[in-house]
């Protein structure tokens, strides 16, 4: 039996379950760093930039760390001053408009909602027939995804404890593994004359020709296609502002958690990438491999270390899709709870028992469903899927920091957290990465990905047009706004500090 969950009485009674607030720092921090995983997003991404940038596209890298460094702080300016559950669309609908408000609520949950496939694609197409020895076809890569996605669904539903158990315990291991992974990699590499200095600036086979041009209407430069790995991996750290309701003193605890993943994922991720890289030997015949990481590794440090580092991407890989099907399901109770998602009658209760968005979390297990039947049988499957996953959250923090320079002379006070006299720096860096980002998506290769958001907009579209018939626009004002706002405001003040 499930009940509408009421954010007016923020501590909850028998007959009016409410969240628990009860996440600490650490596990934010693990849900921020779960989400954008680098051992996930390198292993998946890194074969695609040796066969469009060569090696030399691994210093995009350090770029998209302080790009994406910026969109986290700014991030953390707006969770400290609206630390609600549902980010962005929380943010824009309060300060911009709901109407606009909607819309970055919609594009949110159709980066979820595809997102979470492509982690978990790459378990089965990738990894697990390296792991076992058999070969992968689309078939058992559809299977095995869909059950991989059903169990994390499951998990998230049925305990929110022990959803944050097994990411703390995931993330930990990865934090540990990766590195003592670059550590081993960097000593035996250099030990053994195996690491190649000239491998880090070297374009392989990629033609020297306008290596570092604009491109064309239609397409980009080789360089530019390099950006993609750090992309699609430095992505999700929003997360931690998704839990907002579920965080003691969020306004301090959320901002922190989100530069801290993208800062501490950004160095180690840089560090492995230059040990494999250097490490690679052949880099033409690498890109034709399915695991390009997983055998400079094998070749490296043995079979048994190279089956290990298999076996940590899949504990990663399944962490980050746990952590995006939690985040998928609070969007989704946040927006259900403003009656502004379709079905919002079913997906904005929780289970009493069980504390979660029970319903909203199973409806994110069927949306990832579809995704996985209209992608897996494609034959750049993967490539369609990671590129998409990118596409999509450039364009949320695209028209997050566009709010942001819009309103920020009108933004209410912080709880906890500012950029200061840091502001603008950050800002004119945002503004400059994300134009240079969304600027690549323009090449003839992403019409899958484009193909895609355009779908799930008129999907979109068709339910705002009926909403804005039924309601209209004074209609769409969020009704619990006020209250979950004061109730914020009324919090004990030892509630909020942990």
């Amino acid at each position: 039996m499930t009940q509408s969950l009421n954010p007016e009485p923020r501590s909850g009674t028998p007959d009016q379950p409410t969240l628990a607030k009860d996440l600490s720092p650490f596990t934010l921090f693990a849900v921020a760093f779960g989400f954008v995983s680098i051992a996930t997003g390198i292993f998946t991404a890194y074969g695609s930039v040796l066969l469009t940038s060569g090696p030399l596209g691994m210093w995009t890298w350090p770029i998209v760390v302080v790009g994406q460094l910026a969109v986290a702080l700014i991030f953390g300016s707006l969770a400290a001053r609206v630390p609600v559950t549902g980010y962005a669309y929380q943010w824009v609908s309060r300060l911009a408009n709901p109407v606009l408000g909607w819309i970055m609520g919609w594009v949110s949950f159709m980066f979820l909602g595809v997102v979470v496939v492509a982690v978990d694609y790459t378990i089965a197409s990738a990894i697990l027939p390296v792991l076992f020895g058999y070969v992968g076809t689309a078939a058992n890569a559809w299977a095995i995804t869909a059950v991989v996605i059903m169990l994390q669904a499951l998990l998230v539903a049925l305990s929110t404890h022990a959803t944050q158990k097994v990411n703390n315990t995931a993330v930990t291991i990865q934090l540990t593994g990766m590195i003592l992974l670059v550590v081993l990699l960097f000593a035996v590499g250099i030990a053994t004359g195996q690491f190649d200095v000239a491998n880090l600036f070297t374009k392989a086979d990629i033609p020297a020709e306008s290596y570092f041009g604009l491109g064309s209407l239609t397409q980009v430069s080789p360089w530019a296609l390099g950006f993609l790995i750090g992309a699609f991996t430095i992505v999700g750290f929003e997360s931690a502002a998704n839990l907002a309701e579920e965080t003691r003193d969020p306004a301090r605890v959320v901002p922190r958690a989100m530069w801290q993943a993208v800062l501490t994922l950004g160095i180690i991720g840089f560090l492995f990438i230059v040990a494999v890289t250097g490490l690679a030997g052949d880099p033409v015949g690498l890109a034709q491999s399915a695991t390009p990481v997983a055998d400079i590794i094998q070749g490296v440090l043995g079979s048994f270390v190279g089956k290990a580092l298999l076996v940590l991407v899949v504990i990663s890989i399944f962490s980050c899709g746990l952590v995006i099907t939690l985040s998928g399901s609070r969007l989704v109770w946040a927006m259900s709870r403003d009656e502004r998602f379709p079905g919002w009658k079913a997906w904005r209760k929780i289970n009493p028992n069980r504390g979660t968005p029970m319903n909203a979390t199973f409806f994110m297990f069927a949306i990832g469903q579809i995704v996985l039947g209209v992608f897996s049988f494609r034959t750049d499957a993967l490539f369609a899927l990671f590129s998409a996953a990118t596409l999509l959250p450039a364009c949320i923090y695209a028209g997050t920091v566009l709010l942001y320079i819009v309103k920020r002379k009108q933004l209410p006070p912080t709880r906890g957290f500012s950029l200061g006299r840091w502001e603008i720096p950050v800002l004119v860096v945002a503004v400059v990465w994300l134009v240079w980002e969304l600027a690549i998506f323009r090449d003839e290769s992403f019409r899958a990905s484009w193909a895609y958001v355009f779908v799930m907009l008129a999907i979109g579209a068709v339910y705002f047009s009926f909403l804005l018939k039924k309601k209209g626009v004074e209609g769409l004002t969020m009704p619990d706004m006020a209250s979950i706002d004061s109730a914020l405001d009324e919090l004990p003040q030892e509630s909020r500090r942990h």
